[in-house]
């Protein structure tokens, strides 16, 4: 396994990385109770530098303490209609996998079969874990795979027995491999315009870290 990494600066995080923004964002996370209990970001494409620092695969996830959640919806039905976008958490109180029920398939029609795929940075907490085994076993014609590059909290007994009860209702939960993160940066991650689509470059021990993970969630399930 990769060595502890050291907390990332900022300027990962596409932010600039002086004292003066620093004392800004202290101001705004300060703020952040007045905010609306889901403030969520959507869209079809996430930028390139939030995918590199956000998605990395790493043991040690100082600073990472967001959400992205890319999805891909089939819905079968007389016609197969597909729809494919992300969710980002903006602030602590939101849970992108939460939102993602609220807004993007609030309701699952009982005539057509939904097969819902996501790509997430890091697995679920335990409340929405909570919320994905419920949402499976109320709608039978739900299929979901979760792809998730880091297991979050995987060593808390409560996490091990949420994660448990959401394969127990029919989720598939997986570890991105490194042709995941690939087709993610293919399909969900912005590309310069007017430049050709840069290929994907995967980061150090992004096999070995999967091989990790990959070995800790079989002990769990």
């Amino acid at each position: 396994m990769a060595e502890k990494q050291e907390e990332p600066s900022n300027t990962q995080n596409g932010e600039p990385d002086n004292a003066e923004e620093g004392e800004e964002k202290k101001k705004k996370k300060l703020k952040r109770e007045d905010l609306p209990p889901f403030e969520i970001v959507t869209g079809e494409r996430l930028p390139a530098i939030f995918f590199k620092f956000q998605f990395r695969n790493v043991e040690y996830s100082s600073g990472r303490n967001k959400t992205f959640l890319c999805y891909v919806v089939e819905t079968q039905g007389k016609e197969s209609v597909t729809s494919r976008g992300y969710l980002e958490d903006e602030h602590a109180a939101a849970h992108a996998e939460m939102a993602f029920f609220n807004t993007i398939l609030p309701k699952c029609e009982s005539s057509l079969r939904y097969n819902v795929t996501w790509y997430v940075s890091s697995s679920p907490c335990v409340t929405c874990a909570d919320r994905i085994t419920e949402t499976l076993k109320k709608n039978k014609n739900l299929r979901l795979t979760i792809m998730v590059g880091r297991l979050f909290m995987w060593e808390e007994a409560e996490m091990q027995a949420a994660l448990k009860k959401m394969k127990s209702a029919g989720c598939k939960l997986r570890i991105m491999k490194p042709q995941d993160f690939e087709y993610v940066w293919q399909n969900f991650v912005e590309q310069e315009e007017g430049e050709e689509a840069k290929a994907f470059v995967p980061w150090e021990d992004i096999q070995e870290n999967f091989q990790y993970y990959e070995e800790k969630l079989a002990e769990i399930l």
